[in-house]
C-alpha cells in the first residue's frame, strides 16, 4: 500500500491548493443565505432600494468567486486524479511484467486485467469526485449549521436532531455494505474468467457440442453476480431515500416552528428564509456525503486489490551484483535439478543433469506430463528450481540479469503466439533493429519464406489477432524465423514441429544442421522423427531422465524410447 501513496506525491501541490479552493467556495456559499437574509430584512421590507442593489452586487460578486473557486478546484482535483491513475497503471502493467509465473497462477489473467481497468478506475472515482465532496460536504453542513444558529438558536436546535439520525443511517449502510463490496469484486473476476475462456476456446466449445453447458456454466456465474450486486444496491439504495425523507421532515419542522416565532416576533421572514436554505444546504451537503459514503467502500476494495499487486515481491527477481559470462557460447548444464510447483505433492523434475553443448542438437522426448515444457521454463527462468543448479556459460542463472539470460536464447513456445500487426513487426521482436536481409534469411531457414512471398503484400501482411488467418504451420514457421532472427547462442524449440508436415519439417531440420552449426539446439518434442538425428536424445518420464544418448543406442538399450518408437513407426522404418 505505501506504493500507492508514493503515486500521490507528485500530485500533492494541485491536490492541496484544490483543498483550497474548495474551501473558499464552500465558505462563500455560506454567506449567500445571509445576504438573501439581510436583503429581505432591511432592503425589501422596506422598499430601500439602493439597498437591494448593494447587496445584489454583493451576491454577484461573492457567486463569480465561488464559480472561479469551484471550476478551477474540478480543474486541479481531475487533472490530478487522472495523471495519478496514468501513473499507477503504468506501474500496475510494469509490475505485472516483472512476475514470475508464480505470481500469475496466484492472481490469474482474468483478475490482473479488473485490478488494472476497472479496480483503477473506482480509485480515480474517488480521488476526483470522492475528494471534492469529502472536503465540501462536512464543511457545507457544519457551516450551515453554525450559521443557522446564529440566525436563530432556539429554531437550530431540529439540527441536534436530525444530524445524529443521519450519521446512523449511513454508518448502518456502508457497515452492511463493505463486505458485499468485496464479494461483488471477486464475482466479477470469476465471470470474466469464464467469459474470457468461452471467447478463447469458442472452436473447442463449438466442436464437443458444449455450447448448452458453457451457456449454463455463464448464466450460474452471472446469477451469482447479480444477486450480489442486487443485495449490494438494495442496502446503498435505502440510504437516499431515508436520507430525504429525514432532510424533508426537518424543513417541515423548521417551517412550522419558524411561522410560530416570525408571529411571535422572535424571527423576521428573511431569517426564516435563510434557515431554509441553510437547511437546504445542510440536506444537500448529507446526500453529496452518502455518495462519498457509496464510492468510498467500493473504492477502498479496489485500493487494496490495486495494493496487493503491487505490494508482491517477485519470486524470481535480478541478483545485486549480476554475473555475467565471460565468453558467450551457449553452453548449458543442468545439474541435480529438481521442482515442485506450488502446492504439489511430487515434483515436476527430479534430479535432471544433462549438458547441452554448442554445435551440438538435445532433443528431449517423452509422454504427455512428463516435465519436457517445465524444463523448458526453468532454462528461461520462468520458474527457479527447488533444488540443483542451471548454468549457460558456467554461470548460475540465478546470478544473471533476467535480460541478459533471455537475450541469449531464441524461444519458441509450446502453444504458438503471434501478435496482431504485420509479419515484419512480429519478426523484429527477435531483433528490434534487424534488416531485411536478416529477416529474410531466417524466414527461409524457418522455411517460411515461400509462403510469405505468395502474399500479395509480403512482409507487410496483417496477421489478426491470434494469427488466426493463418494455419498452424505457417504461425509455427514464423515462430521459429523469429527465434532465428537475434542469433541467439542457445535455441529452444519447445514442441515447435508439432503443425509441419513431414517433408517441410526435413527441410527445416537440414537447414538448420547447416546454418546453426556453431550454436547450441535443444528440441522438445513427442515425434521420433523429429529427435532421432539429434546428437544426443533425452528420454524423459514423470519428471526423470529415464535414458541418455543417440537414436541408435537407445533403441537398443531403453524400454520407454523403444516403446515410444514402436507407437509411431513400422518395423521397415524401424529398421
Amino acid at each position: 500500500m505505501t506504493k500507492l501513496y508514493d503515486h500521490l506525491k507528485p500530485y500533492a501541490g494541485p491536490i492541496l491548493f484544490a483543498i483550497f479552493l474548495h474551501i473558499i467556495r464552500t465558505i462563500t456559499e455560506l454567506f449567500l443565505p445571509t445576504i438573501t437574509a439581510d436583503m429581505v430584512n432591511n432592503g425589501i421590507t422596506t422598499g430601500n432600494v439602493n439597498y437591494i442593489l448593494q447587496l445584489g452586487l454583493l451576491m454577484l460578486g461573492v457567486a463569480l468567486l465561488s464559480s472561479i473557486a469551484s471550476i478551477s478546484a474540478n480543474y486541479l482535483s481531475s487533472k490530478a486524479a487522472n495523471g495519478f491513475t496514468r501513473d499507477l497503471r503504468q506501474e500496475v502493467f510494469t509490475q505485472v511484467e516483472h512476475f514470475s509465473l508464480h505470481e500469475f497462477d496466484r492472481f490469474g489473467t482474468s483478475s490482473l486485467i479488473n485490478r488494472t481497468t476497472n479496480d483503477i478506475a473506482q480509485v480515480r472515482t474517488l480521488l476526483d469526485f470522492g475528494l471534492r465532496m469529502s472536503i465540501i460536504a462536512p464543511i457545507m453542513s457544519i457551516g450551515s449549521v453554525i450559521m443557522a444558529y446564529r440566525r436563530d438558536p432556539g429554531l437550530a436546535l431540529v439540527f441536534v436532531v436530525v444530524i445524529p439520525v443521519l450519521a446512523l443511517i449511513i454508518i448502518g449502510v456502508v457497515y452492511k455494505g463493505l463486505p458485499l463490496f468485496e464479494a461483488v469484486q471477486k464475482k466479477l473476476d470469476e465471470m470474466n474468467l469464464i467469459l474470457r475462456e468461452r471467447l478463447s476456446g469458442i472452436r473447442v466449445i463449438r466442436a464437443f457440442h458444449r455450447e448448452s453447458v458453457e451457456k449454463e456454466r455463464f448464466q450460474h456465474k452471472n446469477t451469482d453476480y447479480t444477486l450480489t450486486s442486487i443485495a449490494v444496491n438494495r442496502i446503498m439504495g435505502a440510504m437516499m431515500p431515508m436520507v430525504t425523507l429525514t432532510m424533508n421532515l426537518a424543513i417541515l419542522l423548521i417551517v412550522w416552528f419558524g411561522g410560530f416565532r416570525i408571529m411571535e416576533g422572535h424571527m423576521m421572514v428573511g431569517d426564516l428564509m435563510a434557515f431554509i436554505q441553510y437547511a437546504m444546504q445542510v440536506m444537500s451537503a448529507l446526500i453529496l456525503l452518502t455518495r462519498v459514503f457509496l464510492i468510498i467502500p467500493k473504492a477502498m476494495t479496489s485500493w487494496g486489490r490495486v495494493g496487493q499487486i503491487l505490494d508482491t515481491v517477485p519470486e524470481i527477481t535480478d541478483p545485486q551484483t549480476p554475473l555475467e559470462p565471460e565468453a558467450v557460447h551457449g553452453h548449458v548444464r543442468f545439474d541435480k535439478v529438481d521442482f515442485y510447483y506450488p502446492g504439489a505433492e511430487f515434483p515436476a523434475l527430479s534430479g535432471i543433469s544433462f549438458e547441452a553443448k554448442p554445435g551440438e542438437t538435445t532433443a528431449i522426448i517423452g509422454s504427455t506430463g512428463s516435465g519436457k515444457t517445465t524444463l523448458a521454463s526453468l532454462l528461461l527462468r520462468h520458474y527457479d528450481p527447488t533444488s540443483g543448479s542451471i548454468q549457460v556459460d558456467g554461470v548460475d542463472i540465478r546470478d544473471m540479469k533476467q535480460e541478459t539470460l533471455r537475450s541469449q536464447v531464441g524461444y519458441t513456445a509450446q502453444r504458438t503466439l503471434l501478435f496482431s500487426g504485420s509479419i515484419r513487426e512480429n519478426l523484429l521482436w527477435g531483433k528490434e533493429d534487424a534488416t531485411d536481409e536478416e529477416l529474410e534469411d531466417a524466414c527461409r531457414i524457418a522455411q517460411a519464406k515461400e509462403f510469405i512471398d505468395r502474399l500479395q503484400e509480403g512482409y507487410d501482411h496483417q496477421l489478426s489477432q491470434g494469427a488466426k488467418n493463418l494455419s498452424g504451420g505457417q504461425k509455427q514457421r514464423l515462430a521459429m524465423a523469429r527465434a532465428l532472427v537475434g542469433k541467439t547462442p542457445i535455441l529452444l524449440f519447445d514442441d515447435s514441429f508439432s503443425a509441419l508436415d513431414y517433408t517441410t519439417e526435413a527441410r527445416l531440420r537440414l537447414a538448420l544442421a547447416q546454418e546453426m552449426s556453431d550454436r547450441t539446439l535443444l528440441v522438445i518434442s513427442q515425434r521420433i522423427n523429429t529427435v532421432m538425428e539429434a546428437d544426443q536424445i533425452l528420454v524423459m518420464d514423470t519428471g526423470r531422465i529415464v535414458g541418455q544418448g543417440t537414436h541408435e543406442e537407445l533403441l537398443k538399450t531403453n524400454p520407454v524410447y523403444q516403446e515410444i518408437v514402436a507407437s509411431q513407426l513400422n518395423k521397415e522404418e524401424i529398421a
